[in-house]
């Protein structure tokens, strides 16, 4: 490990880089147990994998930007400790596959060189914020979110309030109205706002909160309408707290915060948000957007190398599906598709090179797993997509019905039922070859997932598929549940696709030509899909595809899953979407005085709102430990603090001036100053000393 530390110009990720290194060497000895190991390395990006032994990487991009340095920098981590492909995520990342988990550290070591992170990428955190990817280019744009979506990824990465929650927590900038990064299906969502004040323009947001996909989806409730772009952060941190002390631990089905507030109401949720403004670190955060820093552009006079486009009528087709003009005048951005989102790291580089003297240095990756190409001069649109086409990527149709979003489903994932990407290709190849004309739709949107996770965000796709199973004859074939009617509204409304019927998978193709023939048929002239489903209604669309659930007419095929050779099975694992609780007495209390530990360094630091949370975290881990002990699980921090109470203080157990409620919840009853944080520091560390002098004694009790 020694020999790439001395690279690294960042102390505190090469602490970060460290620390894992040692934490894996502890779990290969034994000293750190499985479950404990796999929530740190879940909040460093690395995950556990279908294959046994191997592990996927996924690499945090914030709003999906990478420069083309950084694109080859991945491109090159890949082909060193990966298999030289890429695969472009749904939440702007990019993910990579069978990496040794020793090699970790070192392939952390080579991303940073070019200010790339995996911290926090998977686990109990706040994952990779999304944005919309023409945030910064968009023409219907009041301004540009990109500032604030940066300075809220830099705010909460590492920050101690969201480094062990109950659950994932997922946030995104739309940057207008038509909230293309999905606002209303996040945990926290933001649409940019202009209004009118004393004669000026204020900038602000419409704040949506508690939104979700999964097997369970909700709809965003309002937070703000308009909330100023100063109050946004504190906003932002007052409801992680909230989440994080108030929400669902045990049961991790029940754990994301849309639930929390669908248990208490939406009222209440505000209520205690509010009532954490008092402790939390900023009470104003100001980004000031006017100094970002604009991408560096090609050159006004780049000399291009000569070129020749094989395919002048499919070019057409690109410049009029994949191509929009910028809010700023004279230039132009071009979408890539990127099917199935992978893409390899030798085309990379080609494409890389070729694109450099054409395109600014500001590459997104888009949510349904392509590129954006940007600031591109009307000339060099030619050289551009010859680029492309060259690296075989120039097929238009971008975001259209032809353009399917798909997770990687049985390919890599642990909780896939069956296979997305088969027939997301399957599909794919029924438009190309029967429904060409539908490249230029962008009305109808496909998406598939393996599972009913959504991860390929089924629930709000037009047309939805998620991998499930069917019974016949005592053997079990692959299947695909339909969804139908999801999509987005605009300024913060969505539509949840409704769940209409379910198909064994290998008549998913059917399955499409009948919905599309259908709609062909009937639908009205200049009739959206949506309005058509609406029109014809669910049982209508039922009756449809019922024809094809008739598992009478099986032939042999329908129990073998796309791009398999062996008849199907169920082979679900253990999910890591969220890291598992630890019920191990001598491990919380470890964990407890290790976040001590923290609080006294953020003292030392005058982090002093950071000092505060790590010793409210040693409180509740130190009481959730000592409870374990006596045999009482609890499955929420406020649980944790209302049964020390219960079992402890009121008992005679434990003696307290007071109650552990009011000595734990000084945290919202005070400001973030140096001697609240110092006086709390104390309280949490006699605490533990006294719990760790209580499990000496009951330890000499049971050995007497």
């Amino acid at each position: 490990m020694q020999s790439f530390r001395t690279e690294l110009e960042n102390p505190v990720v090469e602490k970060d880089i460290i620390e894992l290194e040692k934490k894996i060497r502890l779990f290969r000895e034994g000293q750190i147990p499985e479950e404990k190991f796999r929530s740190l390395r879940l909040a460093r990006g690395i995950y556990g994998q279908r294959q046994a032994g191997v592990q996927m990487i996924r690499i945090k991009l914030p709003y999906g930007k990478m420069t083309l340095e950084q694109w080859k920098r991945i491109s090159d981590v890949s082909d060193e400790y990966s298999t030289g492909n890429l695969h472009l995520t749904t939440r702007q990342d990019i993910q990579i596959h069978f990496v040794s988990l020793e090699k970790t550290p070192e392939l952390w070591s080579k991303l940073d060189l070019d200010d790339i992170t995996i911290r926090e990428a998977c686990g109990n955190t706040v994952r990779n914020i999304t944005a919309s990817d023409k945030a910064g280019i968009d023409p219907e744009e009041p301004f540009d979110v990109t500032p604030y979506a940066d300075a809220t990824f830099r705010y909460f990465l590492r920050n101690p309030i969201c480094q062990d929650m109950g659950r994932k927590f997922k946030m995104a900038f739309s940057s207008s109205d038509a909230d293309t990064a999905w606002a209303f299906m996040h945990d926290l969502g933001v649409i940019p706002k202009v209004r009118v004040e004393n004669g000026r323009d204020v900038r602000g947001f419409k704040v949506l909160v508690g939104g979700g996909l999964g097997a369970q989806p909700y709809l965003a409730h309002v937070g703000h309408e308009f909330l100023e772009e100063d109050q946004l952060i504190p906003y932002i941190e007052a409801v992680l707290r909230v989440f994080d002390r108030h929400g669902e631990r045990a049961s991790r089905h029940k754990a994301r915060m849309k639930f929390l507030i669908q248990k208490i109401g939406f009222e209440e949720f505000q209520r205690l948000v509010e009532e954490e403004r008092i402790a939390i670190k900023s009470k104003s955060f100001h980004v000031d957007a006017d100094t970002w820093a604009a991408p560096e552009l090609p050159a006004a006079d780049a000399v291009l190398p000569a070129y020749t486009i094989k395919d002048p009528k499919k070019y057409e087709a690109w410049k009029q599906t994949n191509v929009f003009q910028q809010r700023q005048a004279g230039y132009y951005a071009a979408y890539v598709r990127v099917p199935l989102g992978n893409i390899s790291s030798v085309i990379s580089r080609q494409v890389i090179e070729g694109l450099r003297p054409a395109v600014a240095n500001d590459v997104r990756v888009t949510a349904n797993q392509g590129l954006l190409l940007k600031y591109i001069q009307p000339a060099h649109l030619p050289y551009v997509f010859s680029v492309l086409e060259a690296g075989g990527f120039a097929e238009p149709g971008f975001d259209s019905i032809a353009d399917i979003t798909a997770c990687p489903g049985t390919d890599t994932c642990n909780l896939a039922i069956s296979s997305s990407t088969g027939i997301s290709t399957a599909l794919e190849l029924v438009i190309q070859e029967e429904f060409p004309d539908l490249v230029y739709n962008k009305d109808i949107k496909i998406k598939i997932s393996g599972c009913m996770n959504s991860c390929g965000q089924h629930g709000i796709a037009a047309i939805g598929f998620h991998g499930s199973s069917l019974k016949s004859g005592g053997k079990v074939l692959p299947a695909l549940q339909v969804l139908l009617g999801g999509g987005i509204v605009g300024d913060g409304v969505g539509r949840v696709a409704d769940k209409v019927i379910k198909v064994p998978s290998k008549r998913g193709p059917d399955v499409l030509r009948s919905l599309l023939n259908d709609f062909e048929a009937n639908g009205q002239k200049d009739e959206k899909f949506n309005d058509y489903y609406d029109r014809q209604g669910e049982k209508y669309f039922y009756d449809l595809l019922k024809p094809l659930t008739d598992l009478n007419t099986l032939i042999d095929e329908d129990f073998v899953d796309w791009g398999q050779g062996d008849k199907f099975a169920t082979a679900i694992g253990v999910g890591e979407c969220a890291s598992v609780v630890i019920d191990l007495v001598a491990t919380l209390l470890f964990e407890g005085e290790e976040k001590l530990q923290w609080s006294k360094t953020g003292l030392d630091d005058k982090q002093y709102a950071d000092s505060i949370y790590h010793s409210y975290s040693t409180f509740v881990q130190t009481a959730k430990a000592l409870l374990l002990g006596e045999g009482v699980s609890c499955n929420t921090q406020t649980g944790i603090i209302n049964d020390f109470d219960k079992h402890f203080v009121e008992t005679g157990k434990w003696s307290l001036d007071g109650s552990f409620k009011t000595l734990v919840l000084q945290i919202n009853q005070n400001e973030p100053s140096e001697s609240f944080a110092k006086q709390y520091y104390q309280q949490a560390s006699d605490f533990y000393q006294q719990a760790q002098s209580y499990r000496q004694q009951s330890a000499a009790v049971v050995a007497q």
